[in-house]
């Protein structure tokens, strides 16, 4: 009997192995990124089949291999079935997980990357926020969970975004969303996090070259 322990994280991405099988990378709060292979995923009938799929929150029970991680069992408890039914907010939310899926490593302690992208996935489908506002926001705090942040740039900002970078690098993830801002502040933050984006984070995007057709 293998040894099996218990995870709790969202799935970034899963690639088909073979007819049926699947490869699905989990970003967790136990042991960071990690890989596992789901037998029979890919099967009309398998239990596994719509929780290996991107954005899938839960908790996964997975065996230990000597070289890898299998899936024995899943307890889904958000779908954000709502990204699946909207073509820019499914957009937003995978550049989300490319970003977390770039920078993060198996055994690292993610979990602050974990619940930024949490928040980040239900700010998406809430409806009520500027989706610009939240992609601000997940890239500047993302660059500042990293330990990268150079704070404010220098240049002519208003008031108002610099009070608002310093909310974003420095208050509780799960109040990161509480705000809102003008078109003036929003647009010199689009600015900012652009080029920390570029600068700390500049790997190379799918989802981020839709996102510029949108």
């Amino acid at each position: 009997m293998q040894d099996c322990v218990e995870v709790t994280g969202i799935v970034l991405k899963a690639d088909s192995i073979g007819e049926y099988d699947k490869r699905v990378v989990l970003l967790t709060r136990e042991r960071g990124k990690i890989a596992l292979f789901a037998r029979g995923a890919k099967r009309p009938n398998s239990r596994f089949m719509a929780a290996c799929t991107p954005f899938v929150f839960g908790t996964f029970l997975i065996w230990e291999g000597r070289s890898s991680y299998g899936l024995q069992d899943v307890k889904v408890s958000n779908y954000f079935e709502a990204l699946r039914t909207d073509y820019e907010g499914a957009c937003y939310g995978m550049y989300f997980l490319e970003l977390c899926d770039y920078c993060t490593r198996e055994n690292n302690d993610e979990k602050e990357t974990l619940r930024l992208l949490y928040q980040s996935l239900r700010a998406l489908c809430h409806g009520g926020f500027d989706r610009r506002l939240v992609r601000c926001v997940f890239e500047l705090r993302l660059v500042a969970v990293n330990g990268e942040f150079p704070g404010m740039p220098e240049g002519k900002f208003e008031e108002g975004t610099r009070y608002a970078v310093s909310f974003i690098v420095g208050t509780p993830v799960e109040k990161l969303y509480t705000f809102t801002v003008g078109e003036s502040v929003l647009q010199e933050l689009v600015q900012i996090a652009g080029r920390c984006r570029a600068r700390f984070l500049p790997g190379q995007f799918k989802s981020l070259e839709v996102l510029k057709t949108l």
